[in-house]
């Protein structure tokens, strides 16, 4: 019996994956159900016990040790309690062993069902510790089944789901076929642990890194960023945390060995490996490898970089369907505009014309208005002294004299008497004109002024030319006498 209840175990266990210990407390759990069932009422709070080198199996009954007691499922009076302890007390709970000499066939099914039960509970449990802990890990697993929605792989002991979402779309599965598989998700499920993995994940080429590359799984180099494009193309950025040491010949390997292992693994996937760099400008410039760069201008309020690459480079600085531009962006983090350098210089040309054009704008509206120039100045003083006044009086006509009364109702009129001068106290003002006062003319007006001056210039001459009397001949003495 001993050498049967042990081999039976131990096989029961390895089948299971399961300690001893666990495939135990199963059977035990399931000999309760199976004695309460058939034996005890269900007022009865029972246990069992399994002797894991003889086999033997013991069946206890709990009970609360009274004076007097008025259960008798529940309760044991002292005297009988003392028989069995001699050092029972009231209030005491004794385990009494009430093992049945034997089972029914009902009671037997029932523990053959509870004993399989517990233990698929117990491997499902199991499972879930373990996978548990390898989320954001990579395993290893055979395809066992495709259907539309998902593929589903075995990994040994569970089986993991890789849903349509995850896989890599141009690449081909079939039955049987290896991979390595990044873990997503372990849930707990009605019908066990729910694995789901991934083929697509950025963090896959992170483990795959790691496997293939001992500088990077030792922390000798260390991963700072990826891009990825699963299928087609990826972007890793690697730095070195010591002095002498190329990160990226590291990852690449002797003649590309370490970087090919990892290709094959993802069926044939680009793989640019770029050195990180604290600059940005230098680190954007790396990231668009394998193009050369000329220049990187960084704009930090819109986080956008507007890199020069030569004529000849812009196609592939900017990659298929702007594939190199965009894993580039996702790498550094920074909106990245790609302009060939014929193109920047020609935009740099034409903005500091335009920029010419507006300041030349600027400077002949400063001319032509040149009140402009004193906007800020609330009032104008203008020192005239009263003869000054008074010739100007004269000069000005009075159609200029009423234009200069109306434009002048925003300045102050001050007389040269009441203000002294540091310098030419002494000198007497300059004679201001009503030119200073009003807004300057412009060439046209003034040409149209000279214009009309000179036609009635030219009109009073022809008038004095006509009002001029014709010359009276006389005769001469002589002729006069005669």
């Amino acid at each position: 019996m001993k050498t049967e209840f042990m081999v039976a175990l131990t096989q029961l266990s390895a089948e299971k994956h399961l300690p001893k210990e666990v495939v135990l407390a199963a059977i035990e759990s399931a000999l309760v159900s199976a004695y309460r069932k058939d034996a005890f009422s269900a007022g009865h709070e029972i246990s069992a016990k399994i002797n894991p080198h003889t086999g033997e199996v013991k069946v206890y009954v709990k009970k609360t040790v009274v004076d007097k007691p008025t259960d008798l499922i529940r309760e044991i009076s002292l005297a009988e309690a003392q028989k069995i302890d001699r050092n029972a007390q009231i209030s005491d709970i004794m385990s009494i062993e009430s093992t049945p000499q034997n089972a029914g066939r009902i009671a037997a099914q029932t523990a053959r069902q509870v004993i399989l039960q517990r233990l698929h509970e117990a491997e499902h449990h199991a499972i879930f510790e373990e996978f548990t802990g390898k989320e954001g890990d990579i395993i290893t697993g055979m395809i066992q089944r495709i259907t539309p929605e998902q593929i589903y792989v075995d990994l040994g002991k569970a089986e993991a789901i890789l849903p349509s979402s995850e896989q890599v779309h141009n690449q081909r599965y079939r039955i049987g076929q290896r991979l390595k598989l990044y873990v997503l998700e372990v849930a707990k499920t009605s019908k066990g642990p729910q694995i789901l993995v991934s083929r697509s994940h950025r963090n896959l080429l992170r483990r795959l890194f790691e496997l293939e590359i001992p500088e990077i799984y030792s922390g000798i180099i260390d991963i700072k960023s990826i891009a990825r494009e699963a299928g087609y193309r990826s972007k890793i950025a690697v730095a070195a945390r010591q002095e002498g040491i190329d990160p990226v010949g590291c990852c690449v390997g002797l003649r590309g060995i370490r970087i090919q292992n990892i290709v094959n693994e993802l069926n044939g996937e680009k793989i640019d490996v770029v050195e990180w760099a604290d600059d940005p400008a230098v680190f954007i410039a790396n990231a668009l490898s394998p193009a050369q760069v000329s220049s990187v201008e960084l704009d930090p309020t819109d986080n956008t970089a507007i890199v020069a690459v030569p004529d000849k480079q812009l196609s592939l600085a900017i990659g298929k369907e702007g594939q190199n531009a965009r894993l580039a962006a996702k790498l550094t983090g920074w909106r990245i505009d790609i302009k060939s350098v014929s193109v920047l210089e020609a935009e740099k040309a034409s903005l500091s014309r335009e920029a010419a054009e507006v300041k030349k704008a600027i400077d002949e509206v400063g001319e032509l208005v040149p009140e402009f120039a004193a906007a800020e100045e609330p009032t104008r003083t203008l020192p005239v002294s009263e003869a000054e006044l008074g010739a100007e009086s004269e000069s000005v006509g009075d159609e200029e004299m009423t234009k200069v009364a109306a434009a002048s109702t925003d300045y102050e009129l001050v007389l040269a008497s009441g203000i002294t001068s540091p310098t030419k106290s002494a000198e007497v003002a300059q004679i201001r004109f009503a030119e200073d006062i009003l807004p300057a003319r412009t060439d046209k007006a003034k040409k149209k002024k000279a214009s009309k001056k000179e036609t009635e210039l030219l009109k009073g001459k022809s008038k004095a030319k006509k009002a001029r009397p014709k010359r009276v001949e006389y005769p001469e003495e002589e002729e006069l006498e005669e």
